[in-house]
């Protein structure tokens, strides 16, 4: 089969080299769009990392797709609506990232609470003085976990390391969990109102698309802090840059926003082929704003983003690929 690996490293074509022979790969640093789709088109599988865009133009593209193995947990970059339609099979890594990305959860909690940030660059300058340093200790505060998946639980195993009682919602609740790592279910709107920190650990799906807006903002207590290393379009950036402003929020961590890729390279609003309204334009301005926010850390999805985790990856990625060729899919998500 004739295989198209996007946004790859150096290090990731080496690994891909062990289905040369019984396939013909190609390895490319260019994420999938539409400006790269041609040259790939007779691709049979394709494997896109977080910044290629799948939608239906894109996958036009390519006649005999077969297999989409996205090098990711969620796939809400992929129209799996025209996989589904076009017998296309998605697999996905579901299980890569669980300590990493709850470490990342902390990370930022604990850069926040300790002022990490402004303690560094000033000591680089040579100034140590203490003045607005003071943090706050993490140990009896009550943390709400929005999505208790396997890495929401890993940060629950976490947070009781550091003394932190724990309130969780979730759709499916699972009891046993519960009572096994010392947590307690609770509604969205109690969870929200009785958490000191919020963190976010659901995936990008059209209902939890602005979970989090002025409503639920109105909610949570006086002074609390929000960590999102779950998906950009959870929060309402508008409305989380209100509850900053007004001091409803004390802090945020975020290593997601809704329009990265713009972000990374606004030119993209300005190419010919944007339709009018495809890009949300005051959501990209509210970016910038909370990245002038001395009370955000922002972090550049890099949540995941360790030696351990993408190398849990690129295998499993390489395995999804080689079931399939063996007509015994894993980790199917959508189509086929």
């Amino acid at each position: 089969m004739k295989i198209a690996v996007f946004e790859t490293e150096e290090w990731e074509h080496d690994a891909c080299l062990r289905l040369q022979g019984q396939h013909d790969i190609s390895c490319t640093r260019a994420p999938l769009d539409v400006h790269t789709a041609l040259a790939y088109a007779d691709a049979q599988i394709i494997s896109p990392f977080v910044n290629s865009k799948l939608n239906a133009d894109v996958l036009g593209f390519f006649p005999d797709l077969k297999l989409v193995a996205t090098r990711s947990t969620g796939y809400d970059q992929i129209d799996v609506d025209f996989c589904w339609a076009h017998g296309i099979t998605v697999s996905n890594v579901p299980n890569y990232g669980d300590s990493t990305v709850a470490e990342h959860v902390f990370a930022l909690l604990l850069a926040v609470a300790r002022n990490l940030i402004d303690a560094v660059e000033r000591t680089r300058r040579g100034n140590f003085t203490q003045s607005s340093l003071r943090g706050f200790e993490l140990h009896g505060k009550v943390l709400g976990v929005i999505g208790v998946g396997r890495i929401g639980r890993r940060v629950i195993e976490i947070a009781k390391g550091f003394g932190m009682p724990v309130i969780a919602f979730d759709l499916r609740p699972d009891d046993a969990a519960a009572r096994r790592l010392g947590f307690r279910y609770a509604a969205l709107d109690e969870v929200l109102a009785g958490a000191d920190i919020v963190t976010l650990h659901v995936p990008s799906t059209p209902e939890t698309t602005g979970l989090l807006s002025d409503h639920e903002f109105g909610l949570m207590k006086p002074g609390a802090m929000l960590i999102n290393t779950a998906r950009g379009s959870v929060v309402d950036v508008p409305a989380l840059v209100r509850a900053l402003a007004d001091g409803r929020l004390k802090a945020a961590g975020l290593d997601v926003l809704p329009e990265e890729p713009l972000i990374r390279e606004e030119a993209e609003v300005f190419r010919d082929d944007g339709a009018p309204g495809k890009y949300d334009l005051k959501a990209l301005v509210a970016n910038h704003v909370l990245l002038r926010f001395p009370n955000v850390i922002v972090t550049p999805h890099n949540a995941y983003n360790t030696d351990s985790a993408i190398r849990r990856i690129i295998e499993t990625t390489l395995d999804n690929i080689e079931a399939f060729a063996q007509g015994k899919p894993k980790n199917v998500v959508a189509g086929g």
